[in-house]
C-alpha cells in the first residue's frame, strides 16, 4: 500500500521527534522525498511542530540548500563565476534554454526531467566553464558539446536508463 503524501511526512516528523529543533532535518528529510517544499506541507510541518507556517517559511527561504518549486530529475548547474564567464557560460546557459524550452523566468522543462540553475561558483575554475548535472561534473563546455549532452540525457531517458 503506498502511503499519502502526509504519512510519508508524519513518518519524517516521527523520524525527529516532532522536534521543531530539528526543523532543518525535517524539512531535508521532506524535501529529499519530493524534490522540494510543497506549501501544504510547509503547512502542515508547522502545525505538527506548533510553530507558525510563516517560520518554517522563513527558515525554508533563509537556506539555499531548501527549494519552493518542483525541480526536475536532472539539476543542471552551469558556473558563471568569473573564469567561466570570460569563457563563454553565457552561450552555454542560452543554449541549454534553448535545447530543453526554458527561459530566464522558466528553470524547469515540461516533461520535469531538467532544471536549469545558474550559480556564482562551482569552485573548479580550472575546468572552466563547467557544470554539474546531478553529481557528474562536465568541463570546458561548448554549444556543441552542450547539446550533445542534452541528447544524450534525453536518450537515456527515453531508454529508460
Amino acid at each position: 500500500m503506498e502511503l499519502t503524501k502526509f504519512e510519508k511526512v508524519c513518518e519524517i516528523l516521527d523520524k525527529y521527534e516532532k522536534d521543531p529543533g530539528n526543523l532543518i532535518a525535517i524539512l531535508g528529510g521532506v524535501q529529499e522525498e519530493y524534490s522540494y517544499l510543497p506549501e501544504d506541507v510547509i503547512t502542515f510541518v508547522a502545525t505538527a511542530l506548533g510553530v507558525t507556517p510563516g517560520h518554517v517559511y522563513g527558515v525554508a527561504t533563509f537556506y539555499a540548500h531548501f527549494t519552493l518549486e518542483p525541480k526536475g530529475k536532472y539539476v543542471i548547474k552551469v558556473c558563471d563565476g568569473t573564469a567561466c564567464h570570460v569563457r563563454k557560460s553565457g552561450d552555454v546557459i542560452k543554449t541549454f534554454e534553448s535545447e530543453l524550452g526554458l527561459t530566464e523566468t522558466r528553470k524547469t522543462s515540461e516533461d520535469m526531467l531538467f532544471t536549469l540553475e545558474v550559480v556564482a561558483c562551482i569552485g573548479a575554475c580550472g575546468l572552466a566553464p563547467v557544470i554539474t548535472i546531478n553529481e557528474d561534473v562536465y568541463a570546458a563546455m561548448t554549444i556543441e558539446k552542450t547539446k550533445e549532452l542534452v541528447a544524450e540525457y534525453k536518450r537515456r531517458e527515453a531508454e529508460g536508463q
